[in-house]
Order: C-alpha cells, then sequence, then structure tokens
C-alpha cells in the first residue's frame, strides 16, 4: 500500500487492512512501515500492546526509527485518537507526508465503546482530507462481529485483504456519523440535578461527591469533576443557558451525563488539537483527554454527552 492509492485529487490514505493471523497481519502491515522508513517519512504505531510486541519483533533493528503507541490506553477512548494520537504526531512533521499505522478498534471493545470508534474511523477522513498523511488501519476479521468489518468498509476509501488492494464500493463515512448518532439508553438508576449559570459550582460538589460515593478514587474523581464543570459551561454558554447533570454507576464505571437545549454541528468539535489554557475554550476536547469514554447524540432535540470513567 503506497501514496499511489489515495482517492483521487486527495493526498490523503486512509486504507483498512482486513486480516486473520499473525501472518495476514505482518504481510499487511511490516510492509507499509519499512516502505515508509525507507522514503525517510517520519512513522508511527498506535496498535494494542501484543501487536506492538509481534510488530516490534518483526522489524528488528528498524523498529527504533518508529514511535510506538499502545492503543489500549492512548486511544481508550476513541474521542481523543484523532487530537491525542493522529494529529499529535502528524502535526509535528509538517512538510512532507507521514505514515501511521491506528489500530483502535480490536476484539474486547465493548458494546457501548463501539459507536464511538465507529464514528471515530469516519471523522478521520474530515481531520485529514488534503493533509499528506497515511492512515492504515487493521481490523482482525477473525474477532471482530461482521458488523464492524461492514462499517469499515464504510469509513475507509480503499480495503486491502488476501485478494489484494481495491477501492471500497462500500465507502461513505457521512452516513456512518450519522447512523451512530444514536439516542443513549436510560439508566436504571441516576441521581440528577438541574443547573443554570449561577449554579456551575454546585455542578462540581454533586459530581465529586457522587463519583466518591460510587466508588470512584480521587484522581478520576477530580478529573470527572472538571469534565463535567467544563461541559456544564458549554451548556451555559451554548446550550440555551441550563441544563441537566446526571450520575449513576455501570459496568463498573461511573457514568455522568450532561444535557441541554443546544446542537452540537461541527462533527469534529473536541477533536481538533488546542492549547490547555486555564482561560477556557476547551470544551469537549479536554473531556475527551480526561475521560476514559465519551457518547454524544444530538440534533434538534438537543445534546447528551455522556462521560465514563472506569472504577
Amino acid at each position: 500500500m503506497d501514496s499511489d492509492d489515495a482517492p483521487p485529487g486527495d493526498p490523503f490514505v486512509h486504507p483498512a487492512l482486513f486480516y486473520r493471523g499473525e501472518e495476514e497481519y505482518l504481510a499487511g502491515t511490516v510492509p507499509f512501515l519499512r516502505d515508509g522508513l525507507d522514503g525517510g517519512e517520519p512513522v508511527a504505531v498506535a496498535v494494542p500492546g501484543p501487536r506492538l510486541a509481534v510488530l516490534r519483533a518483526a522489524l528488528g533493528a528498524a523498529a527504533d526509527g518508529i514511535r510506538w503507541l499502545d492503543m489500549t490506553e492512548a486511544g481508550r477512548n476513541p474521542g481523543r485518537i484523532i487530537p491525542g494520537v493522529l494529529r499529535e504526531f502528524a502535526d509535528r512533521h509538517p512538510g512532507g507526508r507521514v505514515r501511521i499505522i491506528g489500530e483502535p478498534i480490536w476484539p474486547g471493545r465493548t458494546d457501548t465503546e463501539y459507536p464511538a470508534c465507529a464514528q471515530h474511523e469516519a471523522l478521520i477522513n474530515l481531520a485529514f482530507a488534503g493533509r499528506e498523511v497515511s492512515i492504515l488501519c487493521p481490523y482482525d476479521v477473525a474477532g471482530l462481529d461482521a458488523v464492524v468489518i461492514s462499517d469499515a468498509r464504510a469509513t475507509h476509501p480503499v480495503v486491502i485483504d488476501r485478494h489484494g488492494t481495491r477501492a471500497s464500493d462500500d465507502y461513505a463515512p457521512g452516513r456512518v456519523i450519522e447512523s451512530y448518532n444514536r439516542p443513549l439508553p436510560e439508566p436504571s438508576d441516576a441521581a440528577r440535578m438541574s443547573f443554570d449559570l449561577d449554579a456551575l459550582p454546585q455542578v462540581r460538589e454533586f459530581t465529586c461527591q457522587w463519583a466518591r460515593h460510587l466508588g470512584l478514587a480521587p484522581d478520576p474523581a477530580g478529573d470527572l469533576e472538571v469534565a463535567v464543570h467544563e461541559l456544564a459551561a458549554n451548556s451555559c454558554l451554548h446550550g440555551g443557558g441550563k441544563g441537566t447533570a446526571r450520575i449513576w454507576s455501570e459496568d463498573g464505571q461511573v457514568v455522568c451525563e450532561v444535557s441541554d437545549a443546544g446542537t452540537i454541528d461541527d462533527p469534529l468539535a473536541g477533536r481538533r488539537p488546542a492549547a490547555m489554557s486555564p482561560f477556557g475554550g476547551r470544551g469537549i476536547l479536554l473531556v475527551n483527554h480526561l475521560a476514559d469514554l465519551v457518547r454524544v447524540h444530538t440534533g434538534p432535540g438537543g445534546t447528551a454527552i455522556r462521560v465514563y470513567m472506569r472504577v
């Protein structure tokens, strides 16, 4: 796979690699990495930990020229992969092609995480349109659900498998972004409070109190408090001047939702790198960096953003 596989007129390259087993994984990834190294391109790999070891061993001494990241940690929240992994690396190397392997979806991703994963893969195409960047996304077809593979054909303009490389006839990233913009399921039991601008301090107290009550350790409880305050402030400024916060425990996580009457029109909101200023303007980007998972539903009826923190 090389830059000649880019869609006409766009230097951005975003193929999906469908593999079965280690042999096909290495056959699809190692040449991609070596081509980048041989061409003097900056190269990064962000894949689940066990795959890091396999690739390092296959590359030998050449592995020293690559930046390595465990995607199960760096990309635990799919919402921070574009700003915190892909753009963070690509933006440090302007002026030439950058090559990255990113594997954000692996067997073991939960049903709660997956919609955010699928939207992430679709949004990559918007985030890097027009840029000299190649991002190869491996998919374990033996371990992933058929729906995941079908979505990958819609989020990647090019598909690579044991039969070769070809354009995807199903490419439609906008459809995937919209189809996973679904109403979030109702929790069985949640504490709640309404707020306006004057009540923002109480939102922090509410979040901190309930986070600790639900078993969250001090550090993640503090992160959740900051994230929820940021979302509540956004509701007051951009979501009709008020909103509702709810918090509960779910599958070993503490979940807090902030909802309001506003609508998010920018599909890349919270996914563009920005300076972390103490004077605000960080919004959903900061939340994405703090949380283990962020889920969003937005539309004419309002917006709900859920922040998940592992206990």
